[in-house]
C-alpha cells in the first residue's frame, strides 16, 4: 500500500523533469506518483512516455483534460488533492527541477506524522554546493532543525497532511493566479494549522528551469517585471 501521493507537474524542461522522476525513484517508501504534463513541447511529450513505460508512474496529458494554456496549478492541485483525499494519505508536491535523496520522501512522511497540528512541511532548497537558495535563501544558518515558520512555504518539494488537505477544498482557489505556495500557506495558518521548513531535509534545486525568463528577476528585475505586469505573467 503506498504511503503518499506524490506528484510533479511538468512544463518541458526535460533534462531536469528526468533526474527529478529518477530521484523519486530512489525513494525507499511505497508511494503513488502522478507526472502531470502541462503543455509540454511534443518531444518532450515523447520522452515522459518514454519514461512512462521505464519507471511506471501514472502520466496525465492536461492538454487532453483542458484546453486552458499553461500554467495549470489549480486544476493539478485540485486532481491531486481527490486523489490524496480518497486515499486519506499525504500528498507531496516535487516540482521538475528539484532532486531529492532516497531518505527525503519517508522523512517529509514522519515529520507529518509526528510535527504538532502540521499543514505543510518543506524540504530546504540548496544549490549544487549545498548552500541554500531560492527559495529559501532567507535562511543563513545551516541546522538539522524543523522550524514552525511564518514565511510562505514554496512547493518545490512540500508535503501537505490529509487533515490540511481534507479541510480546505483548492476548488475555492482563485482563477486569476498562476501559483499558490503563498496562498496556500497563509490560508494554512488561518485556519489554525502549522507550517514547518525542514532545514534537515535538503533538495537540490534548479531554479526556474521550465520557466527560464523568470530568471530575469535577478539579472534584469525591470524586465521580469514588465513581463509579470503587462503581459500578466507569474501571477501570485
Amino acid at each position: 500500500m503506498p504511503e503518499t501521493i506524490i506528484i510533479t507537474p511538468v512544463k518541458d524542461s526535460i533534462d531536469t523533469t528526468l533526474q527529478t522522476i529518477q530521484s523519486v525513484y530512489s525513494s525507499d517508501v511505497n508511494f503513488e506518483y502522478y507526472v502531470f504534463n502541462d503543455f509540454s513541447q511534443p518531444a518532450s511529450k515523447k520522452q515522459l512516455e518514454q519514461a512512462k513505460a521505464k519507471f511506471g508512474f501514472n502520466l496525465v496529458h492536461l492538454d487532453e483534460i483542458t484546453t486552458t494554456p499553461s500554467p495549470n496549478y489549480k486544476l493539478v492541485l485540485k486532481m491531486a488533492q481527490s486523489i490524496a483525499n480518497k486515499k486519506k494519505l499525504p500528498l507531496i508536491l516535487i516540482e521538475s527541477d528539484v532532486v531529492v535523496k532516497p531518505n527525503t520522501v519517508a522523512n517529509l512522511i514522519k515529520l507529518g506524522q509526528t510535527m504538532q497540528n502540521a499543514a505543510l512541511i518543506g524540504a530546504i532548497t540548496t544549490d549544487a554546493n549545498g548552500n541554500y537558495n531560492f527559495p529559501y535563501n532567507f535562511e543563513k544558518l545551516k541546522s538539522s532543525e524543523t522550524i514552525d515558520t511564518s514565511h510562505s512555504l514554496s512547493f518545490c518539494c512540500t508535503l501537505m497532511t490529509p487533515g490540511f488537505l481534507s479541510t480546505f477544498d483548492f476548488e475555492h482557489l482563485s482563477q486569476k493566479k498562476d501559483w499558490f505556495d503563498v496562498f496556500i500557506s497563509r490560508q494554512a495558518k488561518k485556519l489554525g494549522f502549522k507550517n514547518y521548513l525542514a532545514k534537515g531535509e535538503e533538495v537540490l534545486h534548479l531554479p526556474h528551469s521550465s520557466r527560464p525568463w523568470k530568471n530575469l528577476k535577478y539579472s534584469n528585475p525591470l524586465l521580469y517585471y514588465f513581463k509579470k505586469l503587462v503581459k500578466k505573467r507569474d501571477r501570485i
